[in-house]
């Protein structure tokens, strides 16, 4: 989400070149047009920036990961998104179907978001704690977080948003080299659900959880 010169999306040459190539071919920018899908709240409504690091998950993932923090949050439940629109258009999606008051929120740093108003939070994962004053810490039954960067320091930082915020229940998504990390900062386990993109990264990502879910197995 920062643009950031101290942090670099840990892509390789050739992921970045295909990632140009494929921009290229659509006559898209990658720089925030809106794309083709006329939902708004459609997984891909919003093009993905490369230079932010965003890569949208599938729909498929997008939608497992929406249901996990619907059944997590409970009746009447708040979620979080950290820097994970995939999963909050998803949830979006979903709102009509369920009848268990369930509300969410974006946290972003990309400004386009605030077309959704005011579930829309501005956020820069380098002031971690820079929060709306109606944003009391503990205020969120599960909030589920993607960091922008795979590296401990984004990561450090992001931590201390995602304690401030929850209850006490967490779901982040992550590479898997930030494994040991996710253990040492939020006491996280990995899952062995595979969240999938809907462009291929170079770097596997994994999920991680501090709850029993059934993401686990």
């Amino acid at each position: 989400m920062s643009d950031s010169d101290d942090d670099v999306p840990q892509l390789s040459a050739a992921t970045l070149a295909a990632l140009q190539d494929f921009y290229a071919e659509s006559g898209r920018t990658g720089l925030g047009q809106v794309s083709t899908p006329t939902d708004k709240y459609s997984v891909g409504a919003m093009e993905e920036d490369w230079h932010m690091s965003q890569f949208w998950y599938s729909e498929e993932t997008a939608t497992r990961l929406a249901e996990e923090v619907i059944q997590q949050a409970g009746k009447n439940g708040r979620i979080a998104c950290v820097s994970a629109p995939s999963v909050y258009q998803k949830l979006k999606q979903l709102e009509s179907e369920r009848l268990d008051g369930v509300s969410a929120v974006l946290m972003e740093y990309d400004r386009r978001f605030a077309a959704y108003g005011d579930e829309f939070i501005f956020y820069d994962y380098n002031n971690p704690l820079c929060l709306p004053e109606d944003v009391p810490s503990q205020s969120f039954d599960i909030v589920l977080a993607d960091p922008p960067y795979l590296s401990e320091e984004c990561l450090s930082k992001v931590a201390l948003t995602i304690k401030y915020l929850t209850k006490g229940k967490i779901l982040l998504c992550t590479g898997a080299i930030m494994e040991e990390h996710a253990g040492k900062l939020m006491d996280l386990k990995k899952c062995s659900f595979f969240p999938k993109h809907n462009h291929n990264l170079a770097n596997e990502f994994r999920c991680y959880v501090n709850y029993e879910s059934s993401l686990l197995s």
